[in-house]
This record gives structure tokens, C-alpha cells and sequence, in this order.
């Protein structure tokens, strides 16, 4: 049963909301292990790969753009490079507007994660979690009362590294009360007082059971204890999420518990930011708090199955509400973003990449025997799919036969293929500089010197196949038997 509408999920791209919180910078440095140091009994991670993005509030706000939202961020960093690496990914978001308060003793915070075979080495922190001084905050709540006057709601995304204080999370509900409008909390404080007014609030369950002084178990506990707390810290509503267990929205007078949608679970950091940034993109696009819980379950248990702090985008979410128990049959073109979060998950647990081309028009035993030999030399395969207008500069105007949509959703029912990307481009070469795939896959009508992207694949120790071709079988051949008398 779909918990919400394809009207639904579009309808989040309208929402506008101000986040306020802690900023801060996650690099992951990914590599290999192969012996243990002489120097000490630890390992020796040769570095292959390094990535930075935005976590904490940051975090919230990559989820928020991944959904189609506008956003206005508003934070706390140092004086130092890590700020400026942080204005800079800030900007390279679409719809995002922010507003960095410089402290100058204060260094922006940042966590550093050692990751090899799929494992965390080591996690080095950069931080103070000393309160920033009132007259910041006071700012910071000026930016936010400005920011919220063409905003649907606020966000205060507490991570406990100073930048919400008791001073600012009241002055942030209380504007938003003032001008009817939420205020969505992701607590850190084990006094939930603190943010007493706040529309709701999104703990995970140990959070929860330490404001509770306890450690409920059964979802009637969990109910208890939590109407507890909202009563006595005055705040409407509760939404705790329990891990495996899924997620439990609670109110005074009532208590849905959701289960969780995740099937496979890899890496749960950040998984609380793209709960709360679902959640508040679809109460600040007019969905009632159960539908916007109930997305929020579903985008969490898309993000655990990714790697890093990672986001869910509207194609993923109307994906798995299409397909609720089943992951196979048509599934819609990815996105270049949402793709690419895609294959970052897939190399960072050591699989293969594959990467074919073509247009595909009318499948035929070559294009399966193609498709085939290229997932067998790869753990995942990604084909790219010419679109309809490069098709026609390529082919005719006669063509294509099946429009680009049609010819994604046959080739994406494949047992072989695991993703589907349109590119404009008469060439995939701009497709290959993106991905990088591991494996490269033509026909053997071919020649390695005649396949676009060869020499770049090859350059970085990437592989070229030329699959076997099954004689006999061609599309304009096909189209031609067709149209004969």
C-alpha cells in the first residue's frame, strides 16, 4: 500500500523552510588494507579515494535540496579553511540560501572517517562544544525570524556542538508561534525543556529513553513514556525513531508506530538529518504530520542502504513506494545526482562497476547477450541510454521508434541491468567522466581504439570488453523488415 501519492512526493519541491543548527564538515577518506604498521599493531590504510560534504545542519540541508526543497541555513563556523570548505559546498547547492556567523576561537567543526573494505578504521573529531555567547545567538535568531517570514517552518538541528543554545532554541519557537508557524526539532539535550513550545521533536529512541530516565521497550511503553515527556516539556508531538524497529509518531491523544522500510542496512550516519528533512519538507508542503511521518520512514530506509552521510531523493522515495515489496520490474531513469549517489554506494562496498551504451530502441537477442556479458563482468551494471532527440541525430527522424521513457522501462526490467541513465549527448564521454566506471562493455563490432571513453577508462585502470555479438540480430535491420512490402 503507497503511503503517499506521486502528487505528493512532487509536492515537496514547493516547500521553503529555514534551518538553524550546528554546520559541519564530514570528509571520508576511503582506501585499502593490506598489512599492519611496523610501527604499532595497527593497520596501514593506503588512501585511494578522499570526499568531503556537508554534515550536521548541513547535512539536513543536502537532504532538503535532494527533495526539491529551498532552504536558508543558518550556522555558526570558525575562522579557519574548514569554514571556507563549507561556504563552498553550501553554494554548489541549488536553492539553498545561507548565512555563516563567524566565531573566531570557535574552529568549524569536522569529523574525519578512515573507511576501508566497507569498514570505518577511524573517525578523527575537530570540535569545542562551548555555547556560542548571547550576542551571536541573538543574531542568529534575527536571521531566522528574517528568513522565516517567506518560510513554511523552522528547523533547529541540535547536534550539541554549541551553536543551539537554551537562549536560542526558546526565541526560535517562540517567533515561530508567533507567526503560526512549526518549529521542528532534532534534539540532542537530554532535557527536552529546553525546546518546550517546539511543534515536534524527532529523537531516536536512546535519546528518548535518557530524557525519560528509563528504557522503554514495547510500543505502549514507548508511548507512555513519551507522552510523558511532551506533557511535561510542552511540546505537541513526538516522533521517535527506533532503528530496525522503524519509527513511533506520538501525540496526547493518539500514537502510530511505523514499520521499518529498510531491506538492507549499511551505514546508518545521517540517517536522523534525512528524517527530519523529510519530515519537515512535507508538513511545510501541506502534508498532515502521519503522511509526513510515514515518507520519513520510507526516506530512512533508503539512506541506511547508502554509504556516508548520505541523502534520499524524490525518485528514490516514489521508487519504493512503487514498489513497496518487490525491487524488481520497471524502474523510472535516474536522475545524474541521484545516480551517482548510487554508484558511490556500490564502489565504497567494493563492487564492480560495469557501464554500457546504446539506443536500444527495439530490444532484441543482441542487446540481451550484450547486457549480459556486461553484467557478468561487473557487480552492478549502468547503461546509458541515448535520449530521443540524440537518437534522431544519430539515426533519422524516423526514430526512435519508442520514446526514451519506454525504451528505460524495458531495459530497467532487466534482471542485468541495475540502472538506467538518459544522456543528451550524441556520445556517453561526459557520462564516463562522472561515473568512472570500474568496467567499460561494447560490441565486439568494435575495436578498442573506436570506443568512446577507451583511453579515459583505461587511463585511471579501469578495464575496456568487448562483448561477443550475436549475428543476425540488428534494430534498423529489424525496422527495415518491418516497413517492406
Amino acid at each position: 500500500m503507497n503511503v503517499a501519492t506521486p502528487e505528493q512526493v512532487a509536492a515537496l519541491t514547493s516547500a521553503r523552510v529555514v534551518c538553524v543548527g550546528d554546520v559541519m564538515l564530514d570528509r571520508f577518506v576511503y582506501g585499502e588494507v593490506t598489512r599492519v604498521s611496523p610501527e604499532a599493531p595497527i593497520p596501514v590504510c593506503r588512501v585511494q579515494n578522499e570526499t568531503a560534504m556537508l554534515g550536521g545542519a548541513g547535512n539536513v540541508v543536502r537532504n532538503l535540496v535532494s527533495l526539491g526543497a529551498s532552504v536558508d541555513l543558518i550556522s555558526v563556523v570558525g575562522d579557519d579553511d574548514i569554514a571556507g570548505d563549507v561556504d563552498l559546498l553550501l553554494r554548489d547547492l541549488g536553492g539553498v540560501s545561507h548565512s555563516l556567523t563567524v566565531e573566531k576561537d570557535r574552529p568549524t567543526t569536522s569529523k574525519i572517517r578512515y573507511v576501508a573494505g566497507g569498514q570505518q578504521l577511524l573517525r578523527a573529531d575537530r570540535e569545542i562544544t562551548t555555547p556560542i555567547s548571547d550576542a551571536i545567538a541573538d543574531d542568529l535568531v534575527a536571521a531566522v525570524a528574517t528568513g522565516l517570514q517567506d518560510a513554511a517552518l523552522v528547523i533547529i538541528s541540535d547536534y550539541g556542538k554549541g551553536v543551539v543554545t537554551d537562549r536560542l532554541a526558546s526565541r526560535v519557537i517562540e517567533i515561530a508561534r508567533t507567526a503560526g508557524k512549526p518549529a521542528i526539532v532534532d534534539p540532542k539535550s537530554r532535557d527536552f525543556a529546553r525546546y518546550a513550545g517546539a511543534t515536534l521533536i524527532t529523537p531516536n529512541l536512546k535519546e528518548m529513553s535518557e530524557a525519560a530516565g528509563g528504557e522503554p521497550t514495547t510500543e505502549d511503553d514507548i508511548a507512555a513514556a513519551a507522552r510523558k515527556l511532551l506533557s511535561d516539556a510542552g511540546i505537541d508531538t513526538i516522533l521517535v525513531t527506533r532503528g530496525a524497529q522503524g519509527m513511533s509518531l506520538i501525540s496526547g491523544d493518539s500514537a502510530h508506530h511505523f514499520p521499518s522500510r529498510a531491506r538492507e542496512v549499511f551505514d546508518v550516519s545521517g540517517a536522523g538529518d534525512t528524517v527530519i528533512a523529510t519530515l519537515a519538507a512535507s508538513i511545510a508542503a501541506g502534508l498532515p504530520p502521519v503522511d509526513a511521518a510515514q515518507l520519513a520512514n520510507v526516506a530512512a530506509g533508503i539512506v541506511v542502504g547508502k554509504t556516508g552521510t548520505a541523502v534520499a531523493y524524490t525518485e528514490d522515495i516514489q521508487a519504493e513506494l512503487d514498489k513497496p515489496g518487490d525491487a524488481s520490474g520497471p524502474r523510472p531513469p535516474a536522475t545524474i545526482d541521484a545516480a551517482l549517489d548510487r554508484i558511490r554506494t556500490w564502489k565504497d562496498r567494493g563492487e564492480k562497476v560495469g557501464f554500457t551504451n546504446g539506443c536500444f530502441d527495439l530490444l532484441h537477442p543482441g542487446h540481451v547477450s550484450l547486457l549480459s556479458q556486461a553484467r557478468g563482468a561487473s557487480d552492478r551494471l549502468v547503461v546509458g541510454l541515448n535520449s530521443d532527440a540524440s537518437v534522431k541525430r544519430l539515426k533519422g527522424e524516423s526514430r526512435p521508434t519508442q520514446s526514451e521513457d519506454a525504451r528505460a522501462a524495458v531495459l530497467s526490467s532487466l534482471e542485468t541491468v541495475d540502472l538506467v541513465i538518459i544522456f543528451e549527448e550524441d556520445t556517453p564521454e561526459r557520462l564516463l567522466q562522472e561515473i568512472r566506471p570500474d568496467v567499460l562493455v561494447k560490441g565486439a563490432d568494435y575495436t578498442i581504439e573506436n570506443v568512446v571513453g577507451a583511453d579515459f577508462v583505461q587511463g585511471y585502470g579501469g578495464k575496456v570488453v568487448l562483448a561477443e555479438i550475436v549475428p543476425g540480430f540488428s534494430t534498423t535491420a529489424t525496422i527495415a523488415r518491418m516497413n517492406a512490402p
